[in-house]
């Protein structure tokens, strides 16, 4: 099965100065902003990073699971982790083993995405996506229809990792490994076809969760803090 890192969402309380933070440090432009999240009570934009995607919501009122999770995180944090795959009814055989519970089917023309519960992989919410027939596979419609016209490489050109901070990262780990593939586990890390995902030490004051990106550059390294979260930009190899 392959599996690549294809989108993480980020929740802000003030939406409009984590934008304008984003499209200053990262150099990017926003592609979409999908009216279909005021179902969860959000309202959000992306931001295209080469064919990945970075997404930020912010909660339109109070009740919302984004709200609760910045109230017991202290704040602006990581939201959600979203994956491509090329098997869905394999991952949902997966979850079916594992007991991890489906709390949502997104569902769009050409893409269908499975969100698990945080409490049976651990650390974060996890949507696993499938492109489907006639999109082709660098199809991503949650990014809207011309997300393509918006793509700016001059400072960031791919997104190639993020690390969930857990309790016990080892444990954690080897959760997301029985449904990733056992043998993608090195350590605390789960090598993807296209990206990592790594698990490290969470901070007493900020639980589990999205704690850091990392984005390949084509310039020097840096990091930034934003929106609650380490961007870490690392020049790209050669």
């Amino acid at each position: 099965m392959s599996i690549r890192l294809r989108q993480v969402a980020l929740v802000a309380r003030d939406l409009v100065g984590v934008e304008d933070t984003i499209t200053d440090r990262l150099g990017v432009e926003a592609c979409f902003r999908d009216p279909g999240v005021a179902e969860f009570g959000l309202r959000n934009v992306l931001f295209p990073i080469g064919h990945e995607f970075l997404e930020v919501v912010s909660p339109l009122g109070p009740g919302t699971t984004a709200g609760r999770l910045m109230d017991r995180r202290g704040g602006d944090c990581g939201y959600m982790v979203l994956l491509q795959v090329d098997d869905l009814p394999a991952m949902r055989r997966r979850l079916d083993a594992m007991g991890a519970r489906i709390v949502f089917e997104a569902v769009a023309r050409g893409i269908h995405g499975l969100h698990i519960h945080p409490r049976d992989i651990g650390g974060t919410i996890l949507s696993v996506d499938a492109i489907q027939p006639p999109l082709r596979p660098d199809d991503w419609p949650w990014a809207g229809p011309h997300w393509r016209d918006h793509v700016a490489t001059g400072v960031v050109s791919a997104l190639t990792a993020v690390d969930i901070a857990a309790d016990d990262p080892g444990t954690m780990a080897r959760s997301w490994a029985r449904l990733l593939g056992e043998e993608r586990l090195s350590g605390s890390t789960v090598a993807l076809d296209a990206g990592e995902i790594r698990f490290v030490p969470a901070e007493p004051e900020r639980g589990e969760g999205v704690v850091a990106l990392e984005m390949a550059t084509a310039g020097p390294a840096v990091g930034y803090d934003i929106c609650g979260c380490r961007v870490r930009l690392v020049p790209e190899p050669g």
